[in-house]
């Protein structure tokens, strides 16, 4: 089969793309889904497991309330209906992090189904906003954790593996989307946006914290391509645990571009499972999918059904946080940001980060300025998210309140966020700790001044004369020396009184 890739712009020449996204977000309840367990993370491994989760003969799951309410309030924020009676199912296959042997999940009668939500996507044109239709979101158990020791990294040439159950039995929520249609040169885009967007909706449910570093919100992207205007769907594959929304994106590109030179080779597209590798960007074949009868799903009987009665639902219904959209179209009059600032906030993920920032007592576009310039560039060049770089909105709040206050310019700023990076405390411990603050005594600074008046004759003489513009290279000759920590402010008033009694 070729390993070659077609062109992004030849693969939309011939084809038109099919998106089916399906998100496993971990709730954030206190125990498992079935038993006591605590669910924290990071623990020492195999710390948190019981003979439920472990599937030990003669042990019985019962399910947990708090989980099925977020699952309802997570089905009732995407628009879905939900099920006046449901139950859990056994999905049965052999594999090393399911000490049950099967996963208990739901199969034809999930609690969510038949939903939609709007995410908007910027074009040359402006905003357009595609319609993503939800299929289903139902509740299921996670998976423990295999680590597979060996140079790939993979159970494929492993020496061996070791498996740490404290994730098995955490709840689990899939949302399944339709076949997303129609996005053209968009699909790449669309499939960042939705994820993002249902990010941010979790978020603002308080049901999980959708670290994806942590795997608490994964990506499977299923995708296929069909000749161009066929209104066919091609065979697809579907790429597993993608953990960034920059991988969802990249991983939606790469496959389209593979498809396609697959294709127009005259060769057939494996209905299987790929792996998707960060650090070169490409997906490899894992395994062939199976298909539903292949898991020999049947009702759970250790499981009493799920029947949510309608005035609960409609009470989680009113209680529910205000949409997305909503959301940023209040915050965007509140800040006074333009469309463009808007939409580029949103785009970078930075939107709650800019929240928080101003909460915490930062002034709009101070906030938007750092986490869009300064720390979006550093995750860039970490390949980070955002919130996963290491400063917090407080942290970035209190660097400008020390700017605001005069003790740091934005170069020092500069410097404390890399000292944020590194460990090294508060922004006022790094302050300190570095001899960042901004030199404002006149007896220093004026020193300083008489030095760079002595060896910038021909500049002085212009300011002499009138020409004040000219003080802009004193001031850089004395900031030279003081290592960005002068005052500029007062440094200007001092030339021009040294030099023109002004």
């Amino acid at each position: 089969m070729s390993d070659t890739l077609l062109s992004f712009d030849d693969v939309l020449a011939s084809y038109d793309p099919a998106l089916g996204l399906e998100v496993h977000v971990e709730l954030n309840t206190a125990s498992k889904m079935f038993c006591g367990c605590s669910t924290v993370f990071g623990a020492a491994p195999n710390t948190q497991v019981c003979p439920t989760c472990l599937g030990l003969p003669g042990s019985m799951p019962v399910v947990n309330r708090v989980a099925v309410e977020s699952a309802i309030r997570i089905g009732l924020a995407l628009n879905c209906e939900i099920a006046e009676w449901c139950r859990f199912a056994r999905k049965n296959y052999f594999y090393p992090d399911m000490p049950k042997n099967f996963q208990t999940s739901q199969y034809d009668e999930p609690i969510c189904f038949n939903g939609w939500t709007d995410v908007q996507v910027d074009t040359d044109d402006g905003a357009e906003v595609f319609r993503i239709e939800i299929e289903r979101a139902h509740m299921e158990e996670d998976t423990g954790k295999s680590t597979h020791i060996g140079t790939t990294g993979r159970i494929h040439g492993a020496d061996y593996s070791l498996v740490d159950y404290n994730r098995a039995g955490i709840p689990l929520i899939e949302i399944v989307t339709k076949p997303i249609l129609g996005t053209g040169a968009k699909a790449p885009d669309v499939a960042r946006a939705y994820v993002a967007q249902l990010r941010e909706l979790l978020l603002g449910l308080g049901v999980s914290d959708v670290r994806m570093e942590q795997g608490s919100l994964r990506c499977d992207v299923n995708l296929s391509l069909a000749p161009s205007d066929s209104g066919l769907l091609g065979t697809r594959t579907e790429t597993k645990n993608v953990n960034s929304l920059r991988s969802v994106e990249r991983a939606v590109r790469y496959e389209m571009q593979r498809h396609a030179a697959v294709l127009s080779a005259g060769e057939k597209i494996v209905q299987e499972t790929r792996h998707w590798h960060e650090d070169t960007g490409i997906t490899t074949s894992g395994r062939e999918k199976s298909d539903a009868e292949d898991y020999r799903y049947f009702p759970e009987p250790d499981l009493v059904p799920v029947a949510p009665a309608r005035e609960w639902v409609e009470q989680l219904r009113a209680e529910l946080p205000e949409p997305p959209r909503e959301r940023r179209a209040r915050l965007q009059a509140a800040w006074g940001f333009s469309d463009l600032e808007m939409r580029d906030t949103v785009g970078a993920g930075a939107l709650g980060l800019v929240e928080e920032t101003i909460a915490a007592g930062a002034a709009p576009q101070a906030a938007r300025k750092w986490w869009l310039g300064e720390l979006a560039r550093r995750a860039n060049d970490s390949e980070a998210e955002l919130a996963d770089l290491g400063v917090t909105p407080v942290q970035v709040a209190e660097v400008q309140a020390l700017v605001d206050a005069g003790t740091l310019n934005d170069k020092l700023a500069r410097e404390v966020f890399d000292g944020l990076l590194a460990g090294e405390g508060s922004p006022a411990d790094i302050v300190a700790a570095r001899g960042l603050a901004i030199v404002s005594d006149d007896g220093a600074l004026s020193a300083a001044v008489d030095d760079a008046i002595a060896a910038n004759p021909d500049v002085a003489d212009k300011i002499r004369d009138g020409k004040v513009a000219a003080a802009g290279a004193l001031i850089g000759a004395v900031m030279k020396q003081m290592r960005g920590q002068a005052d500029a402010a007062r440094v200007r008033e001092l030339i021009l009184e040294k030099l023109t009694g002004g």
